[in-house]
């Protein structure tokens, strides 16, 4: 007698917006993620990256639009694929809606923490890449590391917080992540 193999189970943006109160979570592929809450050092960090990229943009009339987590990106034309990056630049206003992107940003910036590193290296990378994220970096306070992958160029960059790392959608952009270390003694 064959044994029925058990129904894997797919969610949409529905199950999403349906978590109760203060839970967070993303959906990828119809696979809920449930997301634990930033520590005190990544919410450092997002504000300060989150700071040096606003500014850049106000101080040169940019176009792009900057927006820190939580902040939802509906990466595709479905209802599988919902994220919330700790940073989405955006230079495309077609794809801002009130309830935030629709597509893909720009750039978008993860910052690792102990609960979302195989989602970052992996998982996200992967979709970042396939649904057309210019560029992508990834911030690894334990590791000292800034990975840095633009799409575009097919070029990967590995940095650590000693490093000044230059945005490629921009060409002035550099983040010194030595002013991190030193606000936060890394």
């Amino acid at each position: 007698m064959a044994q029925a193999l058990a129904q894997e189970k797919f969610y949409t943006i529905d199950d999403i917006y349906s978590l109760t109160e203060g839970s967070r979570a993303e959906l990828i592929d119809g696979q809920i993620y449930y997301m634990a809450p930033p520590t005190r050092k990544h919410q450092e960090i997002l504000s300060f990256l989150h700071a040096a990229i606003y500014n850049h943009i106000a101080r040169n009339k940019g176009e792009c639009k900057v927006y820190p987590a939580p902040f939802a990106v509906f990466l595709n034309k479905d209802d599988k694929n919902y994220v919330e990056p700790d940073i989405s630049v955006i230079c495309d206003k077609l794809k801002l809606t009130d309830k935030g992107c629709s597509g893909a940003p720009d750039w978008i910036i993860e910052i690792v923490s102990p609960g979302s590193r195989r989602m970052d290296y992996f998982t996200k990378l992967f979709k970042y890449r396939t649904v057309g994220v210019k560029e992508y970096w990834i911030v690894d306070p334990e590791k000292n590391r800034i990975l840095v992958y633009n799409f575009e160029s097919e070029d990967t960059g590995d940095y650590t917080f000693a490093d000044s790392v230059k945005a490629s959608i921009y060409d002035d952009l550099f983040i010194n992540f030595s002013n991190i270390a030193d606000l936060m003694d890394i």
